[in-house]
């Protein structure tokens, strides 16, 4: 039993009917220890949770909700489009709007196709990357994650590519066995790889800005070498958006290095917290997906008219202004970095905040920030547990998880900046060195 009894009772009720209580594997505070917080309601940097105290809240979904919660113009758009019914199954002006508004601001897209998820939306790329190539295999990297489809669900050791090795139960090995994984930032291994077997591959997929297993920053470098490569083997790249597209600037990663994917993902931001995912890229590829071209996907409820709307209300108000909005989030979020850093630095723990963007990690463990998911040190995840725990004490709520980011939305100000900071220097104590 915690100090929130009527998160408590609902966590207890959930364990009946739900397995470990949850939705989704990472709610369940496993990793961090405790019980989930359950939220009961949000506005702008914070939530309220069922006990009815108050959080300054680095989560935001984690990530779509670059506006802040329940922001008026989404809340809005939602509320007029709902009213006019929730699901047609058919097009909508809606739908039309939101790609206009991708397409028109992302310059290597020329079309776009909605779907529910960002797991739709890697997996659906993943299919017509196959079907224009004729060929099977697909190149992703340890650390990135895409998605719950069962052929993306696939580990590797240190060393080179590993083929056919499921992450989870329930993934057949002859599923598994098309997809090998790499290390990333590791430019012989992918040399080698694509030297021997890169007219087997049809895509090489990758989070540009991985953000799933720790920030790991990628060099402009290594993604170049995979753009080429992809080029000369005839594979198509595929950058996975899904976190970084319209969080990271307007034109996503790709913008961002300045390098041009053949195909790219995208959900959270374009959502504005409701369920979207899209995938996108030339016409003459997405022109092969059915009814035109010979690659089948489907979906009753893709490009649902009130989760187009609030992906178009959300991503008018990223870009009106001329970027004003991206430069008050780099701002707050250079602030909190700063912040942490100072603090981390005075405690003298040679542990460092990476930031890109909008988005943070804290990487507690000495050193240069890792690049590659196997560099992370292992006793991180206990650190974290204890500043986890104890940030909560203090009314601020991070990920429950020592391999997700913090992200810092449009609602948080400065004083709230300033108020985690404070925090945190006082949280640093309970954390064992």
């Amino acid at each position: 039993m915690t100090g929130r009894p009527a998160s408590h009772a609902l966590y207890e009720r959930a364990l009946a009917v739900l397995p470990a209580g949850v939705s989704s594997p990472v709610r369940a505070f496993r990793s961090v220890g405790g019980e989930p917080v359950f939220y009961a309601s949000a506005a702008g940097s914070r939530f309220v949770d069922a006990d009815g105290t108050s959080y300054l809240d680095y989560v935001g979904s984690w990530g779509p909700l670059i506006l802040g919660h329940a922001h008026p113009e989404v809340v809005n758009a939602v509320c007029r489009t709902a009213a006019k019914g929730l699901s047609y199954g058919a097009p909508c002006a809606e739908e039309v709007e939101l790609a206009e508004l991708v397409v028109g601001t992302v310059p290597h897209l020329e079309m776009v196709r909605f779907v529910s998820s960002g797991t739709e939306a890697v997996m659906s790329a993943v299919r017509l990357a196959r079907g224009v190539t004729g060929r099977d295999g697909v190149v992703k990297f340890s650390g990135c994650y895409h998605g719950h489809a069962d052929h993306l669900l696939v580990s590797a050791g240190s060393g080179l590519a590993t083929f056919g090795t499921p992450s989870s139960a329930g993934v057949p090995a002859s599923f598994a066995g098309h997809t090998a994984v790499l290390p990333l930032d590791d430019s012989d291994a992918f040399h080698a790889l694509m030297r021997d077997r890169g007219n087997e591959i049809a895509a090489v997929l990758i989070e540009p800005i991985p953000a799933n297993s720790g920030l790991l920053v990628q060099r402009r470098e290594f993604l170049e070498l995979l753009r080429d490569e992809c080029t000369r083997c005839g594979a198509l790249l595929i950058f996975d958006e899904v976190i970084s597209g319209f969080r990271v600037g307007p034109a996503g990663a790709a913008g961002r290095f300045g390098i041009t994917p053949d195909l790219a993902t995208y959900g959270k931001v374009i959502g504005g917290g409701m369920p979207v995912g899209a995938y996108g890229g030339s016409r003459a590829l997405m022109e092969q997906l059915s009814p035109l071209g010979p690659v089948y996907q489907a979906g009753t409820l893709s490009g649902n008219p009130v989760a187009m709307a609030a992906g178009a209300a959300t991503l008018r108000r990223l870009l009106a202004d001329d970027g004003a909005a991206y430069r008050r989030l780099d701002a707050l979020a250079a602030q909190l970095q700063q912040g942490l850093q100072t603090v981390l630095g005075d405690a003298g723990t040679g542990w460092s905040v990476v930031r890109v963007g909008s988005i943070l990690w804290l990487s507690l463990q000495p050193g240069e920030p890792p690049r590659r998911y196997e560099d992370i040190d292992s006793g991180a995840a206990d650190r974290y547990a204890a500043l986890h725990a104890a940030l909560l004490a203090r009314g601020i709520y991070l990920a429950p998880s020592a391999y997700e980011v913090m992200f810092v939305s449009l609602a948080h100000s400065e004083a709230d900046i300033d108020e985690t900071i404070a925090a945190f220097r006082d949280a640093l104590t309970e954390v064992p060195r």
